[in-house]
């Protein structure tokens, strides 16, 4: 059986980006767990002693299964998704949206953006992260 726990997956194929979303997210009182490709965070899924995670934030553009296909693939589980995108596709943003995603973001973004998105997703208290 799988469970959900309080953990956001990160899915970015730039190391940097993966890096500072986890301090990011560590620094208001989230875990995350990275991957440098949706191959990778699919992978993960498929493990007997894996658990899916609260939320998923990912890159729009990743080589091999992009965003948009990640976040086709995890429909079935309601886990939410964030995509996150250094190009900003209206179209490619209007698609991601109408497949139910929680929210689309354009690098750069404002970090207490995707603090405000994430704490609404798994219900923490609202509170910005830079007083």
């Amino acid at each position: 059986m799988v469970t959900v726990t309080q953990i956001v997956a990160v899915v970015d194929d730039d190391e940097s980006v993966r890096r500072a979303l986890k301090r990011l997210l560590h620094s208001a009182g989230v875990n995350a767990d990275t991957f440098a490709s949706g191959e990778a965070f699919l992978d993960s899924l498929s493990s007997a002693t894996s658990s899916v995670p609260v939320c998923v934030i990912t890159d729009f553009e990743l080589p091999g299964i992009d965003g948009l296909e990640l976040q086709r693939r995890m429909i079935p589980t309601g886990v939410p998704i964030i995509l996150i995108s250094g190009k900003d596709d209206p179209a490619v943003r209007g698609k991601a949206l109408a497949q139910g995603a929680a929210g689309c973001l354009s690098k750069p973004f404002n970090g207490d953006e995707l603090i405000w998105a994430v704490q609404m997703i798994i219900g923490l208290p609202q509170k910005a992260i830079n007083p």
